[in-house]
């Protein structure tokens, strides 16, 4: 079928013919974009009218965790407007903790329930500080507690919990990882980094038939916010979700997906090999590559940094062994994926690059054989060191947009105006995209690209913070970057523009963003979303 999409500013990404006016598809790919009056002779089957609306590419959400975001839906929100403090955090857990103790006991059968949430931020509680055993076990002294903080490289569990996982102030701290202590050397619940794997493996698994009517769910949320594809960075526990995601694309989940499997989970695996079969970038869905965490977050102060955060000398910690790595980089030049490394901070950015830049390229050279994720404080060589090597870089403009409480609490004024360096890094020549991290970090909507697109256009966090003006993005280049740029680090062959042979994804806008006052950009919405041509959202 041949479509006609007509009367729309379009914004196609591809810098040859940035802008149109009119659209032909044939059987879901782009034949054609120009002027209208311009067109090929070419009879459509179908003609749409777009009323002079805007146009994009649909966004790609390059760095997103998908059946974590998922499964989220159906745990406590430890984040406003619901929970601005550690009361109503209490409260919230203690409201699930009667539900699930009167479900107990009347089927006393069961498996012991644990209490479950996600997305807790002290910098935004009125005690400005983090929730620890003793609180948890105010509100649920007999059932296991298990929350996530926002950054997703921090957990904070109740005394329950710490005995089931068998955890006393004898237990070390385990490679790449910390207990939290009180002065006495008793945990206080706290679980930094690799630490969280010491309770992991007791939590309850989750039926696959519940994970794939969330994600489906999911999916309808993405559309809406007009995201046609995204790269999902595999879990902070053991698996990976081929066949989740799969499974979840034969019930109606549209978006294109590229898959990374967490390294340390399938280094040991025998059975686990990455065939040019699932990594055929023609897919809808496809496994990319594989991915290390290097190190955590700034908000968490786990970002392993060259300078201590504000009023400490602390600099965060290394998370990755040496030998990871070095399995990491045999297996992806065996089987020539890609590899992502979290590398959140300028020592664990200087370590994966001063590493992985002593190899050749070792893909077919249609993607970056290595990526790194969040870049905080990169400096100059290991900037020139990336663009020389053909190494790209992901970042997440919402984090210091809204962390903006506990980033001026780990760092001085000035030093937040060079964090992300998005203009810095793409003046080097570095390979750069735009994603959320979603659901790692502190917003209701963590998948939301209006809020993102704003911080990085602004450089204004969402309290009003000057983030650093100098590094402000324009709003072209921000789309670009969250499309086509973002459709070519993640190995989506075909997605991100539109142009002729590329499919036709796209999303079809309230407002022009290309001259709406950047302050007003996460008001716009989408009025319709499409993939491959077909409408797979409209506004109601």
């Amino acid at each position: 079928m041949t479509q006609l999409f007509y009367n729309a500013k379009i914004f196609t990404s591809d810098l040859e013919n940035l802008y149109a006016d009119a659209l032909l598809v044939r059987d879901g790919k782009v034949l054609w974009t120009g002027a209208l009056e311009d067109r090929p002779d070419i009879q459509p089957d179908e003609a749409t009218d777009l009323q002079g609306h805007t146009v994009i590419p649909g966004f790609i959400d390059a760095h997103m965790h998908p059946v974590m975001l998922a499964d989220y839906a159906r745990q406590i929100a430890c984040l406003p407007p619901a929970v601005c403090s550690i009361e109503d955090l209490k409260r919230e857990i203690r409201a699930v903790h009667d539900a699930l103790l009167k479900d107990l006991q009347e089927h006393p059968e069961q498996p012991l329930p644990w209490i479950l949430g996600w997305g807790y931020d002290e910098g935004k509680y009125a005690e400005r500080r983090s929730p620890n055993r003793y609180d948890l076990d105010e509100a649920s002294p007999d059932l296991p507690v298990f929350l996530v903080r926002s950054c997703e490289h921090i957990r904070c569990v109740n005394s329950k919990a710490l005995e089931i996982a068998g955890v006393t102030r004898e237990t070390p701290d385990p490679q790449g990882g910390e207990l939290g202590r009180g002065p006495d050397g008793e945990p206080d619940g706290i679980l930094r980094e690799s630490a969280r794997d010491l309770v992991i493996p007791f939590l309850p698994e989750r039926p696959d038939e519940a994970r794939i009517e969330a994600l489906v769910d999911l999916g309808d949320l993405l559309v809406s916010q007009g995201i046609t594809g995204i790269a999902g960075m595999g879990n902070l526990h053991a698996g990976g979700n081929y066949g989740l995601i799969r499974a979840a694309q034969e019930r109606g989940f549209r978006p294109r997906v590229s898959l990374y499997y967490m390294w340390e989970y399938f280094e040991d695996d025998d059975q686990f090999d990455l065939t040019p079969e699932l990594l055929d970038r023609r897919k809808r869905l496809r496994i990319a590559g594989i991915k290390l965490i290097g190190d955590g977050s700034i908000s968490g102060k786990t970002a392993w940094m060259h300078e201590p955060y504000l009023g400490t000398n602390e600099t965060g910690i290394p998370v990755y062994p040496d030998d990871l790595m070095e399995s990491a980089i045999r297996f992806a030049k065996r089987t020539g994926c890609q590899i992502a490394v979290h590398a959140m901070g300028g020592r664990a950015i200087d370590r994966v690059i001063d590493r992985v830049a002593e190899q050749d390229d070792w893909t077919d050279g249609s993607v970056p054989y290595v990526r790194v994720e969040h870049v905080t404080e990169p400096r100059p060589e290991a900037l020139r060191k990336a663009a020389e090597h053909g190494i790209a870089m992901a970042s997440q403009p919402i984090f210091e947009y809204c962390e903006i409480e506990t980033y001026r609490a780990n760092m001085d004024a000035e030093r937040l105006k060079h964090l992300y360096p998005h203009r810095t890094i793409l003046d080097s020549g570095v390979k750069l995209c735009l994603s959320t991290d979603a659901p790692a970090t502190s917003w209701a909507v963590p998948s939301d690209p209006f809020p993102n697109l704003k911080s990085a256009v602004t450089r204004v966090a969402y309290d009003g913070t000057d983030i650093g003006q100098a590094e402000r993005l324009d709003i072209e280049t921000a789309v670009i970057l969250y499309t086509k740029e973002s459709a070519e680090i993640s190995g989506m062959a075909g997605s991100g523009m539109l142009k002729a042979g590329y499919d036709a994804d796209f999303a079809v806008l309230s407002d022009d963003l290309f001259t709406i006052d950047p302050m007003r950009i996460d008001e716009v919405q989408v009025l319709e979303t499409r993939i491959g041509g077909e409408c797979v959202y409209r506004k109601g």
